[in-house]
């Protein structure tokens, strides 16, 4: 199932408190870049992150955004500041670790 433009718009309004956010609609989903880093995406109307040591413990939950993927954590707050805190951890730590989680 693809994930829709209202989701996506829904995930940026989310994400607003952070500069240098990028999306790149990608066979029916959506990519999510914070100035070019891959943090995450969107996958059948699913707001995924990487997971990253940064965010470990955190109580996120764990999904599989598509068959034989790794594992992503579900985003399911709906504060944008507490979005904008996780996913500043996340790409930082990819930045650390060359874009890899």
């Amino acid at each position: 199932m693809a994930s829709s433009l209202d989701y996506l718009q829904y995930v940026l309004e989310l994400l607003r408190d952070l500069d240098g956010i990028t999306y790149k609609k990608m066979m029916g989903e959506y990519m999510l870049y914070q100035d070019g880093v891959l943090f995450g995406g969107i996958y059948d109307n699913r707001f995924l992150i990487k997971k990253t040591k940064a965010v470990e413990g955190l109580e996120l939950r764990e999904q599989i955004p598509y068959p034989s993927a790794k594992a992503m954590l579900l985003m399911d707050s709906e504060n944008p500041q507490e979005v904008a805190d996780i996913i500043l951890k996340v790409v930082n730590d990819l930045k650390q670790n060359g874009g890899k989680s």
